[in-house]
């Protein structure tokens, strides 16, 4: 049967978006394969469609507990029942019979750290699976080194005689993809790369002598053009700050970060797909996942610390295809700031040297974290590091990644200082040529915010409480929820 009837008969499609096609028949003919596809092509849809072919589970290994209730959400959307996420949310005894009975599961979503733990890896192991995907498969090489080192181990937890493995992002390097290769151990892989331009993305900048010429820019602009939009910014602090502000002038905004509650998240997040919150200030612990085409507008109120994040982060808008504007605020001093947050986690020479002592002392490394002197992400990474080299290896391996991060901000930098196009820059980091300017394509190309943006039309001011008793006091009193 052709694969457009497929297509067809389980999503309703008459035709594959670019890359689907392709990325499908190499997994049907058992091939490893990685695609590279831009954010809104479908990437999904490269997993899910081999798992009706094959009628055996596939196992998903995703980065986020958000990002994996979405797509387990949008699979039962299209009536698909056999569908499951083992994580955190699951309880002891859903657990167990989730895993008792995973073989009857059409798709398996799980995270690396999941994915580690021994019974979970005894029960995949037993199991006859039609596929292995890693999606958001950048994670291994930007996270997997100092942040989260499981996803460093996922290759050794995948046994030999294994179905076809499909690594899934939408922006990777040649590094990257070293390390995808490397990590997944795969074998000679099939590669589809489109290009990581999006015509209908077009990037701003505006440089200010002060943060508070930048911050009145930010209220101004926003207070008077149209969303949905979302500003990143790289506290939570400033999260709650500037949300305040727009609040003041009337707009209906919320902070999201990682300190709020899950259940805070889940209904802010929910609050914006569905409209009735306009902009999401946010740290970077928002955007991924979130599936909603008709975001219009990204703000950077601060310099990312790499050009992938912020490849990663503007992608989130315009996914219908229509034009949308992302903004990048720099003042002098900024780039500080992303120095010390992209190497905050990073274990220094001193802490080291403590874990040594630990363990000379027989005394558990964990207990660092207790005593107050590691954070658990800074153990976490340090221990992975510590059972692979001597001490004074460890120390250079860390003095090099905060080398490679500082390099990492400063090629951001130069993105924000340099004359040239900034979407010809964005595309030569991966190692891509740009194959031709749209109309106002960025900030040093010429860009009239008039003809991309609407102007802002003035609503009833709302104060907007996103509070536990507030949403109990709205059922209570059968108020309309917000």
């Amino acid at each position: 049967m052709q694969l457009e009837t497929l297509l067809q008969k389980y999503f309703g499609y008459n035709t594959f978006r670019p890359g689907q096609k392709e990325v499908i028949e190499q997994i049907i003919s058992g091939k490893d394969t990685i695609a590279l596809l831009p954010t809104g092509m479908g990437k999904s849809l490269c997993y899910q469609l081999p798992g009706y072919i094959f009628n055996k589970p596939v196992l998903i290994i995703s980065p986020l507990l958000s990002l994996m209730q979405d797509q387990v959400e949008q699979i039962k959307q299209f009536g698909e029942k056999r569908v499951v996420a083992i994580n955190s949310f699951l309880h002891k005894e859903q657990k167990q019979q989730v895993l008792q009975h995973l073989h009857r599961y059409r798709f398996i979503f799980i995270s690396p750290e999941m994915l580690m733990q021994e019974q979970v890896k005894r029960r995949l192991n037993q199991l006859e699976m039609s596929l292995i995907v890693i999606d958001e498969a950048h994670c291994i090489s930007q996270w997997g080194f100092d942040f989260r080192p499981d996803y460093l181990k996922i290759g050794e937890v995948i046994k030999d005689n294994r179905p076809p493995i499909l690594a899934l992002s939408a922006t990777a390097t040649e590094k990257v993809l070293q390390d995808i290769r490397h990590f997944l151990k795969m074998n000679e892989p099939f590669e589809y790369i489109h290009s990581v331009d999006r015509p209908n993305l077009h990037y701003g900048k505006k440089r200010f002598q002060t943060k508070e010429e930048k911050m009145e820019w930010l209220y101004d602009h926003v207070s008077n053009t149209e969303g949905p939009g979302i500003i990143y910014t790289r506290s939570r602090k400033r999260t709650e700050e500037i949300s305040s502000q727009l609040l003041e002038r009337g707009l209906s905004v919320s902070s999201y970060h990682g300190g709020k509650d899950l259940e805070d998240r889940q209904f802010i997040q929910q609050q914006f797909l569905e409209g009735t919150l306009d902009w999401i200030v946010a740290t970077n612990a928002f955007g991924m996942g979130v599936h909603k085409e008709n975001v219009r507008q990204i703000i950077h109120e601060v310099l990312p610390s790499n050009i992938p994040d912020y490849m990663q982060e503007v992608g989130r808008a315009g996914r219908d295809g229509k034009d949308a504007v992302a903004i990048l605020l720099y003042c002098d001093g900024d780039e500080e700031l992303a120095r010390f947050i992209a190497a905050e986690e990073l274990p220094n020479d001193a802490q080291i040297d403590l874990y040594e002592d630990y363990v000379s002392r027989n005394i558990q490394p964990k207990e660092l974290i207790n005593d107050g002197i590691l954070s658990e992400t800074t153990f976490r990474v340090l221990d992975y590091w510590m059972t692979l080299y001597p001490v004074e290896q460890v120390k250079s391996i860390f003095r090099q990644m905060i080398n490679e991060k500082y390099k990492s901000v400063n090629e951001m930098l130069q993105i924000v200082k340099s004359e040239n196009c900034m979407r010809e820059q964005l595309v030569h980091y991966f190692d891509q040529t740009l194959e031709m300017k749209p109309d106002h394509c960025c900030e040093q190309c010429g860009i009239d915010y008039k003809q991309l943006l609407i102007p802002r039309k003035r609503k009833k001011r709302v104060n907007y409480d996103y509070s536990w008793e507030s949403r109990i006091r709205q059922i209570l009193l059968g108020e309309n929820s917000i």
